[in-house]
């Protein structure tokens, strides 16, 4: 398959390259993070990290692990690079979004390291297409320090459960507010747009709740502008992981599962708004 050589005249070895039959399971997971038009990619030997930010308030992050592909390789510890994701994922869908059945884009990806584009392979019925995108130097990202040991609250819900709510809520609010507690309402969203306050409350035993953790009672605002570009994981997702540690961050991880049965994550983190929990809760 043309895919599978190195392109001609490559006179360095390529620090990353991958290989996947259906390029999109990568676009599918990508768009699912697509709310600004730069990303930062990480490459590990576990896999490609895509993260993208805005205002230092919220922070998306695509996991694509290394069996994902048919062929993963990176031959440094760690690859980091900055580039335009609009461009990427225009040109991972050149042959056009929709699935015909028994037809896929093949892709082959590689990148030979600091100030070199990203190159992109891809074949479709025969034809192959070449995209070389300029890649740039990477910018520092927020550490939201979100490690196991400092969530304070945890529960794991059926995505179509928040599929409805997000549905029923009033989206005019301007914020939604979550509450987390070991006692009642145990896990409720709240709103407060122009037709008035709603909320929305998950027993712990609800059939849609499949985990929960909860070891105190917490009350946080976010701003629903905020949370708006999350709603893409959400349409993707089987399950969805809702953690919040003592400050009152926020994480969203999103469970995706393929058209091959595959397992992918896509986690947001999100600041608490601070101004409007501390002066209305």
């Amino acid at each position: 398959m043309p895919l599978s050589a190195q392109p001609a005249g490559s006179a360095e070895p390529d620090v990353l390259a991958a290989s996947l039959d259906n390029a999109r399971h990568l676009s599918s997971l990508l768009r699912a993070v697509h709310f600004q038009d730069h990303a930062t990619c990480f490459a590990t030997a576990n896999g490609l990290r895509v993260t993208v930010e805005d205002a230092k308030c919220i922070q998306a992050n695509a996991f694509i692990q290394a069996e994902i592909f048919q062929e993963y390789a990176v031959q440094e510890e760690s690859v980091t690079f900055r580039i335009n994701l609009s461009v990427l994922l225009d040109c991972l869908t050149i042959f056009g979004t929709s699935s015909v059945p028994g037809t896929s884009t093949a892709l082959r990806m590689c990148y030979r390291g600091y100030g070199y584009p990203l190159m992109l392979l891809l074949e479709e019925g025969g034809v192959v297409t070449v995209c070389k995108i300029n890649t740039q130097e990477p910018d520092e990202l927020l550490d939201f320090d979100f490690c196991s040991t400092k969530v304070v609250n945890k529960i794991i819900l059926q995505s179509e459960g928040l599929r409805e709510a997000f549905a029923e809520l009033d989206m005019t609010s301007e914020v939604l507010q979550i509450t987390m507690s070991p006692d009642k309402p145990y896990f409720r969203l709240s709103t407060f747009g122009n037709a008035g306050s709603a909320h929305l409350d998950y027993p712990r035993d609800s059939d849609l709740m499949e985990a929960f953790h909860c070891s105190q009672t917490q009350t946080n605002r976010y701003k629903i502008s905020l949370l708006k570009p999350s709603t893409k994981a959400l349409a993707l997702s089987c399950k969805v992981s809702i953690r919040t540690d003592a400050q009152g961050f926020l994480s969203l991880q999103y469970m995706i599962r393929n058209e091959d049965g595959q397992i992918c994550f896509v986690e947001y983190y999100c600041c608490p708004d601070e101004d409007i929990t501390e002066a209305e809760l």
